[in-house]
C-alpha cells in the first residue's frame, strides 16, 4: 500500500479547490450552452476532459492540442467508420482503436478521445457530430480553462498551443 502511495500524485487543498471550481464551471457552461443554443455542445467524455484540464492541467495529455485534435479524431473517425460499415459492435472496437493509432500519429493522445468514437458509434452519429459536440465542446472548454486557470496565480495555461 505504502508503494502504490509513492506513484500516485498529491494535491494542495487549493490545487483540489481549484479543480473543483474549474471543472464546475467549464462543464456548466458546456451545459448551458447546450441547452440555450439547442446544439448540443456537450457528451460524456467532456467529464474525462474535465478531470485533465482542471486536476491535471499540465499533462501533455491535457494541453489544447491533445483536447481539440484527439475529440476531432475521435468524432471523424466514427463518422466515417459508421458510414462505411454501420455500428456493428466490432465497428466500436475500430473505431477505438482507429483513433488510438490516428492520435498517436498525429501526437494529439488525449483519453477522453476514445469514448469519444465509441460514444459516437453508440449513438449512430453523423457528419454533425464532428462539429457538435466533438470540435465545438473541445475548444470552448479549453477557452474556459485558459481563461479560468490564467485567473489563477501559479496556474498557467496551456504549458504548449501545438
Amino acid at each position: 500500500m505504502q508503494q502504490s502511495r509513492r506513484h500516485q500524485p498529491k494535491f494542495s487543498w487549493q490545487h483540489i479547490l481549484l479543480s473543483y471550481v474549474g471543472s464546475f464551471i467549464g462543464i456548466a457552461v458546456l451545459a448551458y450552452l447546450s441547452v440555450y443554443s439547442s446544439y448540443p455542445l456537450i457528451a460524456a467524455p467532456f467529464g474525462a476532459t474535465a478531470v485533465l484540464v482542471f486536476a491535471v492541467p499540465d499533462s501533455p495529455l491535457a494541453q489544447p492540442r491533445n483536447v481539440i485534435g484527439g475529440n476531432t479524431i475521435g468524432a471523424l473517425t466514427c463518422v466515417i467508420l459508421i458510414y462505411l460499415f454501420g455500428t456493428a459492435p466490432w465497428v466500436m472496437a475500430l473505431a477505438v482503436a482507429t483513433t488510438i493509432k490516428l492520435m498517436q500519429l498525429t501526437m494529439t493522445v488525449h483519453p477522453p478521445s476514445g469514448a469519444v468514437a465509441l460514444i459516437g458509434v453508440l449513438s449512430n452519429a453523423d457528419w454533425h457530430f464532428i462539429f457538435t459536440p466533438a470540435l465545438g465542446g473541445s475548444i470552448i472548454i479549453v477557452l474556459v480553462t485558459v481563461i479560468f486557470n490564467n485567473l489563477v496565480e501559479g496556474r498557467p495555461y496551456p504549458k504548449h498551443w501545438l
